[in-house]
């Protein structure tokens, strides 16, 4: 058995998805009269650039309209504001001929108080007015909130489109999951990043059916997910993959991943110290391996930390330098004499049972 300090394999099977997917929607109704040429399925669009254009004259036309109530709204405010001045003057000509001075009640009404607010909110309704229709304007526009890929498309150049009317469906092209699904007592050898910058567990991401046997994906574990998957209850585990459509010169050479694959996640495990790995086929039932001993079987019970799909981890029950018998023997009981095959005029590590 080899010794030493090791990274076991978890394997799962998992889908890929995008980490951002967004159905695009108009915020405004009218035709479409501008449409990107990348704004087709397949096609990749950077953040900011402009998707599509909505007739926006009707807009101008409603701005307009409300930059001139504004400019009302504020006009009768500083007139309004000039009659309070002359109002004021009048009652201090009146509080020295007199001598009188009025309630704070009644000299609000005099100093046209109601009035001055109702002007003010009359202004602040008119500008509020005002930033909407210069809000709609703008989304007559409609740009990539992201990087993307767009997966499809529902609308055409000339198409009438309302408010909230599903345009495009698009997802981002910097880093998919694959959502793999582990055993639950896997996760103790499992390593999540985390917000102190420690990162997760390495993982290689196979497509078979798609890509060449020795091309694959590296990504890294990211998180668990809260919620064991319906009916296998198996923990579920997202893996992140950095540039998974390979669009990077240092990804150039490597396969892209296919959103809503299914793909084989092999991810690395925590380090096991001073165990004895061994080929799982060498595990015997109950957990015992055959060794050869002063040339005679002897059945040892060990204790298995972990097994992959490969190996097996033992810490305890073998030493190394122990003879591990890998033949199948017909008859199995401790003291069984056994001799080494020869191969080739030599001797190899498989043994059989003396007749």
């Amino acid at each position: 058995p080899e010794t030493g300090t090791f990274r076991p394999t978890i394997e799962a099977l998992g889908q890929v998805q995008p980490v951002q997917a967004l159905e695009l929607r108009p915020q405004v109704s009218g035709l479409v009269v501008e449409l990107s040429p990348q704004l087709e399925p397949g096609g990749f669009v950077r953040a900011g650039d402009v998707l599509l254009r909505i007739e926006d004259a009707d807009y101008q036309n409603l701005l307009l309209q409300r930059e001139s109530e504004l400019l009302q709204a504020q006009a009768e405010l500083e007139i309004e504001r000039g009659r309070q001045v002359q109002a004021e003057r009048e009652y201090r000509e009146l509080k020295r001929d007199r001598g009188e001075e009025l309630s704070p009640d009644n000299l609000a009404l005099v100093l046209r108080e109601p009035q001055i607010r109702s002007a003010e909110a009359r202004v602040r309704a008119a500008q509020a007015a005002e930033a909407q229709a210069r809000l709609d304007l703008e989304r007559t526009i409609i740009r990539a909130p992201f990087d993307a890929q767009v997966l499809q498309r529902s609308v055409n150049l000339g198409s009438q489109v309302a408010n909230g009317e599903p345009l495009a469906e698009l997802a981002g092209i910097d880093r998919y999951w694959v959502e793999a699904s582990v055993p639950l007592d896997m996760l103790r050898w499992l390593v999540f990043a985390n917000e102190a910058g420690t990162e997760g567990s390495p993982v290689r991401v196979r497509h078979r059916t798609a890509w060449g046997p020795e091309q694959y994906r590296v990504g890294t574990l990211q998180k668990l997910v809260g919620e064991l998957e319906g009916g296998t209850r198996l923990a579920r585990v997202l893996v992140a993959v950095e540039d998974p459509l390979a669009r990077l010169p240092e990804h150039a050479e490597q396969p892209s991943l296919i959103i809503g694959a299914f793909v084989e996640a092999r991810i690395a495990g925590r380090e096991i110290a001073g165990a004895l790995k061994l080929p799982r086929p060498l595990l015997r039932q109950n957990d015992t391996v055959w060794l050869m001993r002063e040339g005679a079987l002897a059945v040892q019970p060990v204790t298995v930390v972990f097994q992959d799909a490969e190996y097996v981890y033992v810490d305890s029950g073998l030493e190394p330098g122990d003879q591990v018998v890998t033949t199948n023997l017909a008859t199995v009981r401790d003291g069984i004499r056994l001799r080494l095959r020869s191969a080739g005029g030599g001797l190899n590590n498989e043994t059989v049972a003396q007749p």
